[in-house]
């Protein structure tokens, strides 16, 4: 493995995140990092899942601050870049970020302004943070398959609105808008699904499920705070589940998924625990951080404390080394 300069960053830009919002910005991201003294280097990405490619072989000539200049997504794919390198202790890496996406939700947590000149002020103060991911086992088809996540993992409800916005964006279609109007628009297609979920081994829930979050951090789906109770370092992956409920209910509290308070209805559970296990009559669908996979059985696991990110103002649980 080649080793880079220990100040130098590696951009991974993705040019569509935002709905194309990356290629009208990348020049005067670049003209605002050279203006600053940034040193740095670049690569654009060219296809959906090709960051993962790019990060993993940007760990392997040796660089040691990555920063994605994209959304939630593009974030997702480095860290699966990252965290599949069998050779590279994740935590010994640097990895930061300009937000240029639609939701930009990761960056809500840790107060990464969504100004660049902010954002790249951010980047050269590199204040540090070690959060935990996660790890989720899921299937494709017949395949089960392994997917890391640093923000909110989503399921049911949450997962089918994600897969439209998705399906949209890759139209270059939508906008920061998009996500909720899919909320309201899919409302009447979903069908509940019968779930058990078991928190450390131990039975949590059986019955017909609307939507559930798996969370790291607080916030997805462009603000909304469906895991209020989320600390990025505790070592624990925090659970919302909606019950099944009536689907007016839905609309009528969904102000409610903005402020945290979703927690206080009667047909919402939280859990805390280090592994979540899901199985389910029919298929529940999933995403993770915005990026939609694949079904049911899940497992969920915790990583404790193992990703370096930068952070704006952001007051850690515990102090970081």
């Amino acid at each position: 493995m080649q080793t880079a300069s220990s100040e130098k960053w590696f951009m991974i830009v993705n040019p569509n995140a935002g709905v194309k919002k990356g290629t009208k910005d990348w020049p005067k991201i670049l003209r605002i990092l050279r203006e600053e003294k940034v040193d740095f280097d670049f690569q654009l990405t060219e296809r959906r899942g090709h960051a993962i490619g790019i990060a993993t072989e940007s760990v392997e000539k040796g660089h040691q601050n990555i920063c994605v200049v994209g959304g939630d997504g593009t974030l997702n794919e480095v860290l699966n870049g990252i965290m599949s390198h069998p050779e590279v202790l994740t935590s010994g890496l640097t990895l930061a970020m300009i937000p240029v996406g639609t939701g930009n939700d990761w960056c809500r947590m840790f107060n990464i302004p969504f100004d660049y000149l902010k954002a790249i002020q951010v980047l050269k103060q590199k204040k540090t943070f070690l959060q935990d991911a996660g790890k989720v086992t899921y299937y494709h088809k017949e395949n089960q398959v392994k997917r890391y996540f640093m923000n909110v993992a989503g399921m049911g409800y949450d997962a089918l609105v994600a897969k439209k916005t998705n399906m949209l964006k890759e139209k270059g279609l939508g906008g920061p808008l998009t996500y909720m109007y899919f909320v309201f628009a899919s409302l009447f297609q979903y069908k509940f699904i019968e779930a058990v979920i078991e928190v450390d081994g131990k039975p949590a829930f059986k019955g017909e499920i609307f939507s559930m979050n798996v969370g790291i951090c607080k916030y997805n789906g462009g603000g909304m705070m469906q895991v209020p109770f989320a600390i990025p370092d505790d070592g624990l992956l925090d659970v919302t589940l909606i019950k099944k409920t009536s689907k007016w209910m839905v609309v009528r509290y969904a102000r409610k998924l903005f402020d945290g308070s979703l927690v206080d209805l009667p047909m919402v559970a939280t859990f805390k625990g280090e592994n979540i296990r899901i199985r389910s009559t029919g298929k529940v669908f999933l995403e993770t951080d915005g990026e939609s996979l694949g079904h049911t059985p899940f497992t969920f696991e915790i990583l404790p404390r193992c990703i370096r990110v930068v952070t704006g103002n952001f007051q850690p649980s515990h102090p970081t080394p």
